[in-house]
């Protein structure tokens, strides 16, 4: 599911992640969130960490939705809407008052399920980067 959701990632770069982030040693993601169905089957996840910084929030401690994903013959059935309540569940438990996320711009399906389950939107950027 993450090469779905991410793939300009590898599948062997995705399994040394999950790897290191069930030995510890990961810095981020802090928490992950598993959707299961009834036959034990992962349907979706949600990938959470606590920022310092998310656009137009107020405070330096900002639960943030680093990665949602859901199998598409799971989708429109409540299973993000579910991993969503759960992550802010487990923002608050944290002590933190507000929950961030992004998508890409073009991402008009991830835009919509956020702005459905609650999300504004704040601001559209363009990141840009130089090797150096």
């Amino acid at each position: 599911m993450r090469v779905a959701l991410w793939p300009e990632g590898t599948s062997s770069e995705h399994a040394d992640e999950i790897d290191r982030f069930f030995a510890g040693t990961l810095k981020n993601p802090l928490e992950v969130l598993l959707a299961v169905d009834e036959a034990g089957k992962t349907a979706g996840f949600a990938e959470l960490s606590i920022r310092n910084y998310a656009e137009e929030c107020e405070t330096d401690r900002v639960a943030y939705l680093e990665g949602w994903y859901v199998e598409a013959t799971w989708r429109r059935r409540g299973v993000g809407k579910a991993l969503v309540t759960a992550a802010e569940a487990w923002a608050r438990a944290q002590g933190c008052t507000e929950f961030a996320s992004d998508a890409l711009l073009d991402n008009k399906i991830s835009e919509a399920a956020h702005l459905a389950l609650g999300f504004e939107e704040t601001e559209q950027i363009r990141c840009f980067k130089k090797n150096l």
